[in-house]
C-alpha cells in the first residue's frame, strides 16, 4: 500500500512537467522580448553598426556654441490686467520691449472692446495707474518695460486726486499736537485723541 506521500508525489509530477514546461517557454518569450533570444542576435550579425564620430563638435566656433545655448526671448508676453471694480481680468498680449505705459493703453483698448462693465469714466491711459495687485499703494512707472517687472499680473485703477487742504483743518491739527505736547500723559495716550 503506498503511503500518502507518494500519491501526492505521483500526482504532483504530472504538473509539475507542466509548471516547467510553461516556465521554460514563458522565459524563452521573456529574453526575445528584452533582446537576448536567439532572433535579435542574428538581427545584430546582419545589420552593420554606423561608425560613430566622437568629435563632432570640434569644427564649430566656442562663441557660436554660447549664441545656441542662451535661451531664447519670448515673441510676446500674454498678461493679465484687472481693472477696478471689474470682475475678471483683461487678457493683453503685448511683446517684451512694451513699457508699462504701453500696458495701460492696450489694457484700456481691451476692455471698452469686450464692453465690459462698470463703464470707464474716461478711456485715457493718462488717468490711470497701474499697480502690482490692489493691495500696494506704490505704483509702477511708465517708462519701466514690461519684461523688467516681474510679473504677469496687474492692478489697474483711476489716479487719486489730491484734495486741496483747507486752512482750517491745519489749525485744528495744530491745536491737537499743543494739547499732545503740554500733557505727558496724553503722549503715551495719543490714541484717545485720534
Amino acid at each position: 500500500m503506498p503511503s500518502p506521500v507518494r500519491r501526492n508525489r505521483k500526482g504532483g509530477g504530472e504538473s509539475y512537467e507542466k509548471d516547467y514546461k510553461k516556465e521554460k517557454f514563458l522565459s524563452e518569450k521573456a529574453t526575445s522580448f528584452h533582446g537576448r533570444g536567439s532572433f535579435t542576435a542574428a538581427a545584430e550579425e546582419m545589420l552593420p553598426r554606423p561608425k560613430t564620430v566622437p568629435e563632432l563638435l570640434k569644427g564649430r566656433k566656442a562663441e557660436d556654441m554660447a549664441a545656441r545655448t542662451q535661451p531664447a526671448k519670448p515673441a510676446k508676453l500674454l498678461l493679465n490686467v484687472t481693472i477696478q471694480r471689474s470682475t475678471g481680468a483683461v487678457h493683453v498680449l503685448l511683446p517684451p520691449e512694451a513699457t508699462a505705459e504701453d500696458l495701460i493703453s492696450a489694457a484700456l483698448r481691451q476692455y471698452v472692446k469686450e464692453a465690459r462693465r462698470p463703464v470707464l469714466p474716461s478711456a485715457d491711459a493718462s488717468a490711470f495707474d497701474l499697480h502690482y495687485s490692489q493691495f500696494t499703494l506704490e505704483c509702477i512707472e511708465r517708462k519701466e518695460r514690461v519684461i523688467d517687472l516681474g510679473s504677469r499680473n496687474f492692478f489697474l485703477c483711476p489716479k487719486i486726486a489730491v484734495v486741496p487742504s483747507v486752512p482750517g483743518c491745519s489749525k485744528e491739527v495744530g491745536n491737537r499736537e499743543a494739547i499732545k505736547n503740554s500733557l505727558p500723559l496724553l503722549k503715551s495716550m495719543n490714541f484717545f485723541l485720534l
